[in-house]
């Protein structure tokens, strides 16, 4: 066999040249155009050039059949004997292997010979590359002949292409994902030009074909099915028409394999192959949306059928078979389903009893999830709880929706809204939780403690979100049933917003003397977190504002240092930027800026837009001290694009837009009006991430969410976060 050199980048041959006339082999000439895979036919090269083994993995649709063929076809100059195709998919015998494996070698002849013993002569001193093509179903035959073939032919390699590997010494693995957006796009418009010669994904369709294809997980087979439709249907009509996606991706192409005429008997191919309590776990997985975690499984799907010791092997033996999806995330090992896949096993689900039983299980873990969380919040595992929150949304998500619908159920549903307040607030997610506070408040509920967390942390995010008029009316509320009920901890919540109400609304008496009693009734109930911590806090910003900044400073040091006790950073964060309001008041230009900074990079860190706004809107004005106005324009126009994603501009608040006028004011009269508006254009077009790599001033942008953000323990010397670190803990 001719070396096999590293290879650059994939040629692609036409199909029609791929199988050259008197070459050895009996690859089939491909009767379509082949799309994307770059990356995928570049590991396959890679690893057939090491290995004498490979096998090709994945779900059914997937496209482990086209890949491996066409990767074959490709490599196929580089061996002297030829590549040749072993097609298994019809064989149901195991004994008859060796024949199916003989007949596509063209060895007709066996002389009498045992057809194991003329495999090995005749492949004995050949070069060629044997791809055998839907082995799953015989798997263990596969691998005891691979193994011998292997081990008695040394010029002999092997792509195989199937659901799961081999488990043989010396194998590598290339697991197949479905097609990224872009290429499914592209295979999507190829075929569905087949059916329609004038289809093209423009600016009237893009939208549609994403979408579709983004729904039917970028499975080749389905987008093929799906294009088909389009004889009779419209894109949009096929969207609409996907929650029965498994009637609707039906076909007729004639040649095709059978279980590659619909989309559910693809699936089922895999169902089939998999044990009863594969089955019953797939079914029961089907509850979960999004990722999920070990843990989740054993207590959501566990039962006499299948106990909580025995799930990891079975998830271990799904996930082999590319039922299931092994993720490295931010918050650890986790696994997924595709939403074809998901739709399978739900179908099984709702012909068991178990369905609402499993429901109620979901419900309850993510319940007792966001609760521990939320506890956990006031700590140094921040970052891990932001990560975890948002890897577990789709979830948390599916457990509001099941509480609030259920009229017996609603009060979890408003304790679960209000519960997740530090994700709402803390990492960016205003609009969506006010959404879900809104819905939970809407409906009756006889537990009034649920309730009540729902009215404050509702008036909480509408306060920020500059609804004066609608916080109020949720907070009076709030009050009046606390006070009724005799809920003392409801009502020192809602007397604490009510006083952060005050504040935005410029009456600072009031809020200071609002939350003054807040912070009395915190300490009568011995609460103490981080809301506590950034009630005083705002009551610092009252007192800043009423030109008190000894006073301010002294609580947001107390504030620092209980922080630092607890590993707490995100209301560290916001007593930072009080202290760098004091200090730009007093003059110290540098100290206002580092405070800035450091709150800067941990609010971009959790996502939290309102804290990296605030700070951006400050920083602004400290750069125009540093003389640099056009530079301040720009920060002002960035922060301007930013607001209208938390709410009104600075509450409509004339105390907090005070550093914003003064600094628009001089930064006009230094720069010129044209000048300055377009400063104001160039930070208008800057993204979230550009904007705040732009206040750090550390050149390029590296995005929040996908990030590694290391933050400093407490009392060391680092910043509080580094937002071009390259390692270390992810945050939000």
């Amino acid at each position: 066999m001719r070396r096999l050199t590293r290879p650059g980048p994939v040629s692609r041959p036409s199909p029609a040249r791929l199988r050259a006339p008197g070459r050895p082999g009996n690859l089939p000439a491909e009767l379509t155009r082949f799309i994307g895979r770059d990356d995928e036919l570049a590991a396959l090269t890679r690893q057939l050039e090491s290995a004498r083994l490979v096998t090709l993995t994945g779900l059914g649709g997937v496209g482990t059949s086209r890949l491996a063929r066409h990767g074959a076809a490709i490599l196929q100059d580089r061996f002297c004997d030829g590549v040749w195709l072993v097609e298994l998919d019809s064989l149901r015998e195991p004994h008859l292997l060796d024949h199916a494996v003989a007949e596509a070698l063209a060895l007709a002849d066996h002389g009498g010979r045992p057809v194991r013993t003329a495999l090995r002569e005749h492949l004995a001193d050949r070069e060629l590359l044997l791809v055998l093509d839907g082995y799953e179903h015989l798997v263990d035959a596969c691998a005891e002949l691979t193994a011998e073939l292997l081990r008695r032919a040394p010029g002999l390699r092997v792509l195989a292409a199937g659901r799961r590997p081999l488990g043989l010494t010396g194998e590598r693995n290339v697991a197949l994902a479905p097609l990224n957006t872009a290429d499914a796009t592209a295979l999507f418009a190829d075929r569905a030009a087949a059916v329609l010669g004038a289809f093209t994904v423009g600016e009237a369709n893009e939208a549609t074909v994403t979408e579709l294809c983004e729904r039917l997980d970028g499975i080749p087979l389905a987008l093929e099915l799906a294009a088909g439709r389009l004889r009779a249907l419209s894109a949009d009509q096929v969207l609409q028409r996907l929650d029965d996606r498994f009637r609707l991706l039906t076909g007729t192409a004639r040649g095709a394999l059978p279980r590659h005429q619909t989309l559910r008997t693809a699936i089922g191919w895999s169902h089939e192959l998999c044990t009863p309590g594969e089955r019953l776990l797939w079914a029961r997985l089907s509850v979960f949306a999004g990722q999920f975690d070990l843990e989740a499984v054993e207590y959501v799907c566990s039962g006499p059928e299948l106990p909580a010791g025995e799930l990891l092997d079975v998830i271990t033996e799904l996930v082999a078979q590319s039922v299931l999806v092994r993720e490295e995330t931010a918050a650890g090992v986790r696994y997924r389903m595709l939403d074809t896949v998901r739709a399978y096993g739900a179908g099984w689900l709702a012909a068991t009893q178990d369905g609402e039983r499993l429901r109620r299980r979901h419900r309850d873990w993510y319940l007792g999830l966001a609760t521990w969380c939320e506890l956990d919040w006031f700590s140094s595992r921040q970052a891990e709880i932001a990560a975890r929150i948002e890897a577990e949304l789709p979830n948390l998500r599916v457990a509001l929706e099941q509480s609030l619908d259920c009229p017996t159920d609603t009060h979890l549903g408003q304790y679960l809204a209000g519960t997740l307040w530090f994700y709402w607030v803390g990492c960016g997610r205003l609009s969506e939780g006010r959404h879900w506070l809104d819905r939970a408040l809407e409906l009756e509920s006889d537990h009034d403690d649920a309730r009540l967390k729902a009215l404050w942390v509702a008036g909480y995010v509408a306060l920020i979100q500059g609804d004066t008029i609608g916080a109020l009316g949720v907070l009076q509320e709030c009050r009046d049933e606390a006070e009724r009920t005799g809920n003392a901890t409801a009502a020192a919540y809602a007397l604490h917003r009510t006083g952060c109400l005050a504040l935005v609304c410029d009456d600072l008496p009031r809020a200071e003397e609002l939350l003054r009693g807040a912070l009395r009734r915190y300490r009568e109930i011995g609460e103490l977190n981080g809301t506590v911590l950034l009630a005083r806090v705002e009551l610092a910003m009252a007192m800043a504002f009423q030109g008190e900044p000894a006073d301010a400073v002294r609580l947001c040091e107390d504030v620092l240092a209980v922080c630092e006790d607890h590993g707490e950073r995100w209301t560290r964060a916001y007593a930072q930027f009080v202290l760098a309001y004091a200090a730009w008041s007093g003059g110290d230009g540098g100290r206002a800026r580092t405070l800035l900074e450091e709150s800067l990079a941990v609010h971009h860190a959790f996502h939290d837009v309102l804290g990296v706004v605030l700070a951006l809107e400050l920083l602004a004005m400290v750069t125009l001290g540093e003389g640099d106005a056009a530079e301040a324009a720009v920060l002002q126009g960035a922060a301007g694009r930013i607001w209208p994603s938390v709410g009104l501009p600075l509450f409509g608040s004339r105390h907090f837009r005070r550093p914003h006028a003064l600094c628009e004011e001089q930064a006009q009269q230094r720069l010129g009006a044209e000048h300055y508006g377009r400063a104001l254009r160039t930070g208008a077009r800057l993204g979230l991430d550009a904007a705040v790599a732009r206040g750090l001033r550390t050149g390029d942008p590296v995005p929040a969410r996908r990030r590694a953000v290391r933050i400093a323990p407490p009392g060391t010397n680092e910043p509080a976060a580094s937002p071009s670190a390259s390692g270390g803990e992810t945050a939000g």
